[in-house]
């Protein structure tokens, strides 16, 4: 039994990662059950496993998101469908079902998809909060998944006994450079123009604007860079604002796996400046495109990307430097280059292994049980 909150029909890497394990525990045997918050009630058998939606208010201010607010009815739910094991993807207003599993007899595990400290410090004295709310994590679950050691650092500080981690994937056969399209390209840069590309939601956490600033930058230098925004989110219009008068264009959410492929095997540079990512999907689905990274050095993705990239403090001067040095290395963009190969490490056949061992239910020298 799988639950998460803050998901939507558009979001993207937490939904990604719901559907790929979701599908790789099928695959293996298992009876996979997501529970979301949607606007109606639903109940769906997809690739990934049965999938029922609940009802769930939108939060207000983040761009479409909902919650599953009825403890009762949920408990009603988890008790009917008596699971052997629990998933949760949520530490704020899904953390109190550890408990329950706890009580139920039930092995629980939380996937840490974000780092609380790093999220509060955003907000100032904030962050002084994370210590004692992750304590309660790790003390509510039998396992605490992280996905990277950057994001497991707000654990380990702590000597958190039950921690692990698990990397997530890429899909190697829907991401890849032999998606590049002569045709977009000519469509979205004229000759001799880079093509930058901004894959993800547009919200604060994601700091979309400093894909913007480097633009600018770019131009200022009298580089003809022209830039593409793919994704969707609360902070669009004053994106839109912000990007008058320069070459950017805002594709929003880009639903088919294809076209997205195809945008992302066609760019010159990706640019993923979120400073509180995790792992960052996108940015590996542009390594898988063998298409280079620009990241947030303060992030996760410095660890994920390798070499095939570059990480960069917050700075316009600093990004616009980095894709300028990625753009004069072609060597990074072939087919068998340093970003195909980086992104080669992270299969999500070896992330649903991971997982599972994680439940409790592969044994690390007998196989599963």
């Amino acid at each position: 039994m799988r639950l998460a909150n803050f998901v939507t029909p558009t979001s993207g890497g937490l939904r990604t990662a719901l559907n790929e394990l979701g599908a790789g525990y099928a695959a293996a045997g298992h009876e996979p059950v997501l529970i979301i918050p949607g606007e109606t009630a639903g109940d769906e058998v997809t690739p990934a496993g049965r999938m029922i939606t609940l009802p769930g208010p939108v939060v207000p201010g983040l761009g479409g998101y909902r919650v599953i607010t009825g403890r009762r009815r949920l408990c009603r739910l988890l008790e009917e469908l008596a699971p052997d094991r629990l998933e949760v993807s949520d530490r704020t207003t899904l953390r109190w079902t550890g408990a329950w599993a706890r009580a139920a007899g039930v092995r629980s595990v939380m996937v840490s998809h974000e780092s609380l400290s790093a999220l509060l410090r955003l907000y100032g004295p904030l962050d002084r909060l994370a210590g004692p709310l992750n304590r309660a994590t790790a003390a509510a679950f039998d396992t605490v998944v992280c996905t990277t050691g950057w994001a497991a650092a707000e654990f380990t500080r702590l000597g958190v006994p039950n921690l692990v981690r698990v990397p997530l994937g890429v899909d190697l056969a829907t991401f890849g450079p032999e998606h590049y399209d002569p045709g977009l390209r000519a469509r979205l840069a004229a000759t001799g123009r880079p093509l930058l590309v901004h894959c993800g939601r547009l919200s604060p956490e994601k700091r979309p604007d400093r894909s913007i600033h480097a633009l600018a930058e770019l131009r200022r230098r009298g580089l003809p860079a022209v830039l593409v925004v793919a994704g969707d989110g609360p902070l669009r219009p004053r994106l839109e604002r912000q990007a008058e008068g320069l070459p950017v264009r805002f594709l929003g959410h880009v639903a088919g796996r294809g076209e997205l492929a195809a945008l992302l095997a066609t760019a010159d540079v990706a640019i993923a400046p979120g400073p509180v990512e995790t792992f960052g999907l996108a940015a590996l689905e542009a390594l898988a495109s063998g298409t280079p990274v620009v990241v947030a050095r303060d992030s996760a993705l410095p660890e994920v990307i390798g070499p095939a990239g570059a990480a960069v403090g917050d700075d316009p001067a600093a990004y616009a430097d980095a894709i300028e040095a990625l753009l004069s290395d072609p060597a990074r963009r072939s087919p068998h280059g340093a970003a195909r190969a980086q992104a080669e490490r992270y299969g999500w056949p070896a992330a649903v292994q991971g997982f599972l061992r994680a439940h409790g239910l592969i044994d690390t020298e007998a196989g599963t049980r």
